[in-house]
């Protein structure tokens, strides 16, 4: 069978759009030229830039749409208008929508992923055309779809809850960690940390810069655990600007912690195991996740997490890292405090962590999605 993957959303920019669903995009494309299948698969992405060299072969074909499809207007029209067209030239018998939306003009077997439905959970960090558009088509797409792939179990039960799918059409395909996140080389990391002019003693949050991700009380609690505790640790916020993040600055300099507080900006992929390797602990109190790729990853670093036990999260860490109510910042400074004055806890929760990560694999989340390309085939039960 010929399958067709829109994986329009995979980017290389030094922006939030190269987290998250990008990155989702580019570990499914990158696992499927590895495994084995008797299906020509075919993935439309926006270009063809050098890291996607070698992924090419006699399963995954990669074709750029380029041009207009590069703009967000114009990847709609591509993926409406354009897309269905194409399909029927080529023979396509199964599309995968990878980013929420299906185009409505095609009528053949489909599978719809959907990471999150932030912005039906949280409808005002978006603006009011991406909250409409997305609205409405993630519902039609949906609904429409022979099968939806989510990537946590609570996001599963959000698409069969918020969109009306029937849930045996609804499965779960865990994210992975990849190999690259795993324990350096101390003089590596020292070396790290002197290059980047990064404080000898850290707690590293990473990720886009967004209410979302409820930065706002991770700085009220660094503020709360500075005052109580005489503790060496700088705050590192690592990660790109998103939306409406400007009040972040204007927090530090309320709380008075402007001397106690790092931003890093955008860190590339290459440089996020370093980053993770040189903190002391990674904090992420998110008020809604689809996955949470950054815990997985910071545990598979070996570094201790404290989250917040909202959406997925508590399906990614486990027992594997201290869990708090993501808007009580006494709890998420308790917490903190915890795992910087405790020796042992550290420790216990450094090895429950590399554990926990190598739990998740992105070459199982491939092989898992290709069972279900067969089902949505074949027009069986999930």
């Amino acid at each position: 069978m010929y399958i067709a993957i829109n994986a329009q959303l995979l980017s290389f920019a030094a922006t939030y759009r190269s987290g998250g669903i990008s990155r989702y995009i580019y570990h499914l494309l990158a696992n499927l030229a590895r495994v084995q299948t008797p299906h020509r698969l075919a993935a439309f992405v926006p270009d063809l830039p050098a890291a996607l060299e070698g992924w090419q072969n006699g399963r995954l074909q990669l074709y750029a749409t380029g041009g207009l499809s590069r703009r967000p207007a114009g990847r709609i029209l591509w993926e409406q208008l354009a897309q269905p067209a194409l399909l029927r030239r080529s023979g396509v018998d199964l599309l995968h929508s990878t980013a929420y939306v299906s185009p409505l003009l095609w009528r053949g077997p489909s599978v719809l992923t959907v990471c999150d439905l932030s912005f039906i959970r949280y409808p005002e960090v978006f603006n009011r055309a991406n909250r409409a558009y997305l609205g409405l088509l993630t519902r039609l797409s949906a609904r429409r779809a022979s099968r939806v792939l989510t990537i946590s179990e609570h996001t599963r039960q959000d698409v069969v809850r918020l969109l009306g799918v029937p849930p045996e059409r609804v499965a779960t395909t865990y994210c992975g960690v990849d190999e690259s996140f795993r324990p350096l080389d101390p003089d590596q990391v020292a070396a790290y940390r002197a290059q980047r002019g990064l404080p000898a003693r850290y707690v590293l949050y990473l990720g886009t810069l967004e209410p979302r991700k409820n930065v706002l009380t991770l700085l009220r609690a660094f503020a709360r655990l500075r005052s109580s505790k005489a503790i060496p640790h700088t705050l590192v916020l690592a990660g790109a600007p998103g939306w409406q993040y400007q009040g972040l600055y204007e927090r530090v300099s309320a709380l008075g912690i402007e001397s106690d507080v790092r931003f890093l900006g955008f860190v590339p992929s290459a440089e996020q195991t370093l980053c993770y390797n040189a903190a002391d602990l990674f904090v992420y109190p998110s008020l809604y996740e689809g996955f949470g790729l950054p815990v997985l990853e910071a545990m598979a670093c070996g570094l201790p997490v404290v989250s917040s036990n909202a959406a997925s999260l508590p399906e990614v860490v486990g027992r594997a890292g201290l869990q708090v109510a993501p808007l009580d910042a006494a709890a998420l400074a308790e917490a903190m405090g915890q795992v910087l004055s405790d020796a042992n806890l550290h420790n216990t929760l450094r090895r429950a962590g590399l554990d926990q990560a190598r739990r998740f694999s992105w070459s199982s989340m491939a092989v898992q999605t290709l069972q279900v390309y067969d089902q949505a085939l074949a027009g069986a039960p999930a």
